[in-house]
């Protein structure tokens, strides 16, 4: 019978796939039209002077040369300098990290018993109100983060003045230093994440639920919060560890939109400035640090459920 690989060569296609993503994102950015020698051209130089800027720049070499470099630049901890500001990359991404991860783990400790409530209560909650959360399931996880913050500004920041509705966090200040900045990001993005979490982790609840064990418990009358807690939850928790840990990776990845309608300096705001900007190298680095926190989030689910991932 056809097996998975055993965990130890999980290190060995996570390798294969961060090198898959440096490839794609390279080429991503290759094709993104205009460089950042028109963005500091202004649009009034002339074509000699673009062309000293893309040769000081680097960008008149041929691409194979340039990911070559690049990517010998991550490896040894020397990712390049900004573009535009000639800044390095490393420091711009140490600088704004601290706010990307306070909201992507604020999220998750907070979308982790979102999730584990609403999939029970969508399976085992008082019969007429299955529906309504099912329901409140599915809109909640096909709603755009725009959407959501529209409603949570309208909501907690318009109507009952609880929350600034736009963050402002002063520069190089801790986010833990103004939690309230960051109740209404944080909860924009764990609402949606864990509507989406509960539609995926209900049916592994349905499953167990069925088992004869749990309806042995049930008529014997245990309370629902013993029955989620002593048998439920120990047969799903590899694959909840698994969804959690690739929901962490898919917060980190996904803060950008937060970021921007909250005006928080994080590591979205910055990637979507240098698209603008054109500055590769931050663009190339910043993708690639998201698409290591997705990878390391599938790492940390194949360590912590290896029968699953066997299986």
């Amino acid at each position: 019978m056809f097996q998975l690989p055993r965990p130890a060569g999980v290190p060995v296609r996570a390798a294969l796939l961060l090198a898959a993503a440096s490839v794609v994102i390279f080429l991503c950015t290759a094709a993104l039209p205009g460089d950042a020698a028109d963005v500091l051209g202004g649009g009034r130089a002339t074509a000699e002077e673009l062309a000293r800027l893309r040769a000081e720049q680097g960008l008149d070499r041929p691409l194979p040369v340039r990911y070559l470099d690049w990517l010998s630049g991550v490896l040894t901890g020397e990712p390049g300098v900004s573009l535009i500001t000639g800044r390095p990359v490393a420091e711009l991404v140490a600088e704004r990290a601290a706010v990307t991860l306070a909201l992507a783990v604020a999220a998750l400790a907070l979308g982790i018993p979102l999730t584990t409530a609403l999939a029970w209560a969508a399976v085992r909650g008082p019969r007429w109100a299955r529906p309504a959360v099912n329901t409140l399931i599915v809109t909640g996880a096909a709603l755009p983060q725009a959407v959501v913050a529209a409603a949570l500004v309208a909501w907690l920041s318009t109507a009952w003045g609880a929350f600034p509705p736009v963050s402002m966090l002063p520069a190089g200040e801790p986010p833990w230093h103004r939690p309230d900045l960051l109740v209404l990001p944080v909860l924009t993005l764990a609402l949606p994440t864990a509507a989406y979490g509960a539609a995926l982790l209900r049916g592994a609840i349905a499953d167990v639920v069925a088992q004869p064990y749990v309806r042995d418990a049930e008529l014997r009358g245990l309370s629902p919060v013993t029955v989620l807690f002593r048998y439920v939850l120990p047969m799903v928790a590899a694959p909840a560890t698994r969804l959690f840990a690739v929901l962490l990776g898919g917060l980190v990845a996904g803060t950008a939109v937060v970021e921007i309608l909250f005006g928080l300096a994080g590591l979205g705001e910055l990637l979507v400035t240098a698209i603008s900007t054109r500055d590769v190298p931050v663009v190339q680095n910043v993708a690639l640090l998201a698409a290591a926190v997705v990878v390391a989030g599938l790492l940390v689910a194949d360590a912590a459920a290896p029968e699953a991932v066997r299986s």
